[in-house]
């Protein structure tokens, strides 16, 4: 009796299923679909509330380990980065760069380039262009392994010094190889077969040449 009055008295009014079907049908509108939150931005609200939680200061005053861990995180991903961008690095650099800078004249050959450029000078009896590479053969073959590290900008005397503190065997031969450079190089002096051969000696020893231990302290 009570619903027939009802709906007597609201004949607009609709029954239980005729309402679940009409708030269905205004639910399918576009405009209510475009207001909800995507998959992206369900997943930037999650993440964005896991950083907050990690970040979030105790009531101590102090940062906890959460924290931590996560600034552990970003260092770790701008060194990643960094090694990205700007490439591991490289212990031999400074080597490379005193060697290529020897002698006033930047050569970026390796040793064995240097002595195979040198041969072939000497072969066609160009003894001062021969003369000249041998011996930065020496100091770039020296400056590969890591026995000497010369600043850029050093002479050949001071090559010489540092190569005689590391490795004391070649002192007989350096005094008089780096003096032909000086000749040939500097003083215009021609060079000659057997001063080639005498730099050519200092560089096959410097290739055996080993440096000597560190004794312990």
């Amino acid at each position: 009796m009570i619903l027939t009055a009802l709906a007597a008295a609201f004949p607009l009014l609709p029954d239980p299923d005729q309402a679940r079907e009409w708030a269905e049908q205004e639910l399918r509108d576009p405009t209510y679909q475009a207001a909800e939150p995507t998959f992206i931005d369900r997943i930037s609200q999650a993440v964005g509330r896991f950083l907050e939680d990690l970040l979030r200061v105790p009531e101590t005053g102090g940062w906890g380990p959460s924290a931590l861990i996560v600034l552990g995180v970003i260092v770790v991903a701008a060194i990643i980065v960094g090694i990205l961008i700007w490439g591991r690095p490289r212990l031999s650099t400074r080597a490379t760069e005193a060697a290529r800078a020897l002698f006033d004249d930047d050569d970026a050959r390796s040793a064995d380039e240097l002595r195979a450029d040198a041969a072939a000078a000497a072969g066609r009896g160009e003894w001062d262009e021969a003369i000249v590479l041998r011996f930065r053969a020496v100091a770039r073959g020296l400056t590969e392994r890591g026995l000497v590290d010369p600043p850029p900008g050093a002479t050949v005397r001071a090559f010489a010094r540092e190569t005689a503190a590391a490795l004391p065997s070649l002192v007989p031969l350096l005094d008089p190889a780096a003096t032909t450079f000086d000749d040939v190089r500097y003083l215009r002096r021609p060079g000659t077969a057997e001063r080639y051969r005498a730099v050519a000696d200092l560089d096959d020893a410097a290739v055996r040449a080993r440096a000597l231990p560190v004794a312990p302290r």
